[in-house]
């Protein structure tokens, strides 16, 4: 690696950069009190245009916050929400959900949230929908770019050892859910266990559309690894975080190449949003909160992930399909997804799924044949897209109660007592 890719690198940051700065300045300029006496929509729309590339812009590196204030529960009050670090760790956190005040709940879950270029507050919603009845823990992943180059490396089998850890500090009475990219790496950080600690075991697994078998049903997003070369992908993909950074020097995959991406792909609707939103704005008709400023903040808020981790999971997941053939190595360890024997698993996708096609994820059912079939579910939910599938309409209202029960029938005696 060179000094062309850190330029590379500080080039797309000095382009944010200068979008935030030229949107202030004109949003700025275009409020000057002196403008009112002239009645020209010009520079209402000048304003507006400013006010939303400015934000736009900005986001791209704010790490959202969790925003989860209260949870209501059945004393009839509100009682606030805290986060606590259960375990700090380089590359990321296990954190919790607190409720002070209110009883604990029997059903512990550990949501493990994508590391795809977004931040874990990508489930907010998700978190939020199981904290009434849930102690809810998650994988707090961290921006690579903030991480120093002498911490090492972080590809796909430190992944799973740290969530075999996380799994090992919450205790066999843990219920994972692991959402999306993470379901491959779930089901082997489980096999992981059941092959070097066969006393500790997560107490159920649901996977939701995650990529166990790429090829089971390949979509545009999954069937990349099969038309690029691993070379192309180090040539095009991975730069060197500049010196403004903590992780000066690490080779990373970068959050604003990762969001052009997921821009590019569905460029008309974005363009439309954003010019209806310069409408809204001139007219007066936008808020701080609404909808559009909901879903931009949190969709543009992205981090670099570390260019081994990217690499290695498109190679080993995607490419040579080494948890779909049950061939995944870690430390050395063959993670055997047949050995995962008294583990319950429900897998959970959605039909209209453009990321990971149906079929994908239920891959996992056929790889598990030491699992009795009792212990194993499958729900595939009509009409639902891949976002629907953890945070939206389709998980409120049929998912949750779906996977919930499925925790309570697998619940661990001693937790069902209090119950």
């Amino acid at each position: 690696m060179s000094m062309r890719y850190m330029a590379t690198y500080d080039m797309m940051e000095t382009l944010r950069n200068t979008n935030q700065w030229m949107g202030a300045t004109a949003k700025a300029m275009a409020s000057y009190p002196m403008f009112a006496m002239i009645p020209n929509p010009a520079f209402q729309w000048m304003s507006a245009w400013g006010e939303v590339t400015e934000r736009a812009f900005s986001r791209m590196v704010v790490k959202p916050g969790w925003r989860l204030d209260f949870v209501s529960t059945e004393d009839g009050k509100d009682h606030l929400v805290e986060v606590e670090t259960i375990l700090a760790k380089p590359f990321g956190d296990l954190i919790h959900f607190s409720v002070p005040g209110r009883k604990v709940r029997d059903r512990k879950v550990l949501l493990v949230a994508p590391m795809s270029g977004h931040y874990a507050t990508l489930l907010r919603s998700t978190v939020r929908s199981l904290l009434p009845d849930c102690e809810v823990y998650i994988t707090d992943w961290h921006n690579a770019r903030d991480i120093p180059v002498s911490e090492g490396k972080f590809d796909v089998e430190d992944y799973t050892l740290y969530l075999a850890e996380f799994m090992r500090t919450l205790g066999s009475d843990i219920h994972v859910i692991a959402v999306c990219q993470p379901g491959p790496i779930a089901l082997v950080a489980t096999a992981y266990l059941a092959a070097t600690n066969p006393g500790i075991r997560p107490a159920s697994l649901t996977l939701i559309g995650g990529p166990i078998d790429p090829d089971a049903n390949p979509s545009d997003i999954t069937d990349f690894g099969h038309r690029v070369q691993m070379g192309q992908l180090e040539e095009t993909m991975i730069q060197q975080v500049g010196f403004q950074h903590a992780g000066v020097g690490r080779r990373v995959y970068p959050g604003l190449l990762q969001l052009m991406s997921f821009m590019s792909m569905n460029g008309e609707t974005h363009s439309k949003a954003f010019s209806d939103q310069i409408t809204k704005t001139a007219q007066g008709e936008a808020r701080d909160n609404d909808k559009h400023n909901q879903f931009y903040d949190e969709y543009l808020a992205v981090m670099d992930m570390t260019a081994e981790f990217y690499l290695s999971t498109v190679d080993r997941i995607f490419k040579n399909r080494e948890v779909a053939r049950n061939a995944f190595y870690v430390n050395g360890v063959h993670a055997d997804i047949s050995q995962i024997k008294n583990v319950p698993v429900i897998v959970v996708e959605g039909e209209k799924d453009d990321i990971s096609a149906p079929g994908q994820c239920l891959a996992a059912l056929d790889l598990l044949t030491g699992l009795p079939k009792n212990l194993k579910a499958a729900h595939l939910e009509p009409g639902a897209g891949h976002y629907g599938i953890f945070a939206g309409k389709s998980w409120r209202n049929n998912i949750r109660p779906l996977v919930l029960k499925f925790i309570d029938t697998h619940q661990k005696p001693k937790a069902a007592k209090t119950s």
